[in-house]
């Protein structure tokens, strides 16, 4: 036997203050009638009720309550194997891990106001694969596509601007490193995220989006960061935050670059939002085009399916509540 609603039995405290507040009436009640009158007289003036018959009616009253709680907890035994479908995209989400996203235009920084939104994303999953790509110079698989939410939360967890050894941006190595993740099946299920500054230093963006399409990907960017720029706050040896600087000297000042993103999105029929304070944009992305879209059948997993035997004890609960309106508390007279 298992229950399906364990926590029901914590109910078993109410009905044990019932019993208790049953036993101090009846005890109070005796003590107020003896304060009343004499205990002949008291048998003479009650003469025609049975304390007896009292008792047997709270005894079960209090049993009803006691069968009423049992089939809250939901008892359960005996179980049937049922197959189980499951439908959903395969999303994989590319966040850019170079030290661009360093930058405190986007609070607290942009890789980390990413990081919260992927997570805020993932509690709206329903059955979909989850994947995880970072890129900066090049690109890699941190989490292959999976339905273990609590994984995948743990790669993403471990993104930093040292995931990637290889310095820049190249949001091409980000589609490639998709295509290659993918495993075959109908194309109109496979979704790319793209989470970036959009400062591409590596070019090829456009071929990237265009193979895409013809493997029937969509991909949606999302652009982090203000066209004005930010500088770049990097840690010393002794952990004190530096502004990024080129060879040359100068200071580095990251910028969005929207252009190359929104023809991205434009080619293959995914989209691009620009993150913006409070609203980042994969909430926006996920109401709007993803939960909308036909869902893929996956391969159905067998589970047991426990049959609810709550009906048992709710039927002795009602049987004594209907065996203890029949019984009368006044003796029978001759």
């Amino acid at each position: 036997m298992r229950f399906a609603n364990v926590y029901a039995g914590y109910l078993f405290w109410l009905l044990a203050l019932l019993i208790f507040f049953c036993f101090l009436s009846f005890r109070n009640r005796k003590k107020m009638l003896n304060k009343f009158a004499e205990s002949n007289l008291l048998n003479d003036l009650s003469f025609s009720l049975d304390n007896n018959k009292r008792k047997v009616k709270l005894i079960l009253f209090n049993l009803s309550v006691f069968f009423c709680l049992f089939a809250l907890m939901r008892p359960q035994w005996g179980f049937q194997w049922e197959e189980v479908k499951r439908k959903g995209l395969d999303i994989l989400i590319a966040v850019d891990t170079s030290k661009s996203m360093l930058a405190e235009d986007v609070k607290p920084n942009r890789l980390n106001r990413s990081k919260l939104a992927v997570k805020d994303l993932i509690k709206k999953l329903k059955g979909d694969r989850i994947g995880l790509i970072a890129f900066a110079g090049k690109a890699f698989l941190q989490c292959p596509l999976t339905l273990d939410y609590s994984g995948f939360m743990i790669s993403l967890d471990g993104l930093g601007v040292n995931t990637i050894p290889k310095g820049g941006t190249s949001v091409s190595s980000a589609i490639f490193e998709a295509l290659k993740s993918y495993e075959g099946g109908l194309n109109k299920y496979k979704i790319l995220i793209i989470i970036t500054d959009g400062e591409d230093h590596k070019g090829k963006v456009i071929n990237a989006a265009k193979q895409a399409k013809k493997e029937g990907v969509k991909i949606f960017c999302i652009g982090i960061g203000t066209k004005e720029g930010e500088l770049i706050p990097v840690p010393d040896n002794q952990g004190k935050n530096l502004f990024l600087r080129d060879r040359q000297g100068n200071f580095v000042k990251s910028r969005l670059g929207e252009t190359v993103l929104q023809e991205v999105g434009l080619i293959t029929g995914g989209g691009y939002v620009k993150a913006a304070g409070a609203e980042f944009g994969l909430d926006l992305i996920y109401e709007e085009k993803l939960s909308k879209m036909e869902k893929k059948d996956f391969e159905g997993k067998m589970r047991k399916r426990y049959d609810e035997r709550f009906q048992i004890p709710l039927a002795v609960a009602l049987l004594i509540l209907l065996l203890e309106s029949f019984i009368f508390e006044r003796k029978r007279t001759l």
